[in-house]
């Protein structure tokens, strides 16, 4: 039972309608937030963005956590469709064009200098926060659903505060939480696109 063990040392109990429920009974809600080029906007555009992420930081009265997640890009797609296009040239020229073309991007992959970044929000809530729940309590429906609003709610009030200074937030879904937890924790596995089946038991 390997999902077992490795749960042991997780702080993660479940994750339940695309929200972590940690073992100490918060809830988190993750959020995958678009990326601008800062280096080619304007001094005046920089220092207009700038302003706007110190006034979100300012504005904020709970924590929150920002991962950058980087991988190597994964195009073994690409390259197999490369082998194809060179087998099929019937000009030798063209053949060993598309070879070393073929070879240097491979070259350039395994160097490990294109790299994928990701960016995430986590935002949490702790029930204890709610009248009348103590930490550690166990949420029964009703509970879970006053925290998920609770929780909803600043969620959205960290999208709305990203989006002034540029960028656009969307939340993780169930699946899409998965995903990017066995690509943190299996990161070599994750750049060539293998993802195991999940046990039911851990997602409700």
């Amino acid at each position: 039972m390997p999902y077992k063990s490795t749960q042991l040392f997780l702080e993660i109990d479940k994750i339940k309608e695309g929200i972590l429920v940690l073992k100490d009974k918060s809830l988190h809600g993750i959020l995958m937030v678009s990326s601008i080029n800062f280096a080619l906007k304007s001094e005046e555009e920089q220092n207009a963005i700038i302003f706007q992420f110190q006034n979100f930081l300012n504005s904020l009265d709970f924590p929150i956590q920002i991962v950058v997640q980087s991988r190597r890009l994964n195009i073994t797609g690409y390259l197999d469709k490369l082998r194809e296009i060179e087998k099929s040239q019937s000009n030798d020229l063209l053949r060993r064009q598309t070879a070393d073309y073929r070879q240097f991007i491979q070259k350039l992959v395994e160097s490990g200098q294109i790299l994928t970044k990701n960016f995430f929000v986590v935002v949490p809530f702790f029930p204890m926060e709610i009248p009348g729940v103590k930490k550690g309590e166990s949420l029964e429906k009703e509970k879970f659903e006053r925290a998920k609003f609770q929780l909803w709610q600043r969620m959205e009030f960290v999208a709305l505060g990203l989006k002034r200074c540029g960028l656009e937030c969307v939340p993780l879904s169930t699946p899409e939480v998965i995903e990017l937890l066995w690509s943190l924790y299996h990161p070599e596995e994750a750049e060539v696109g293998y993802f195991p089946e999940i046990p039911p038991e851990f997602i409700i």
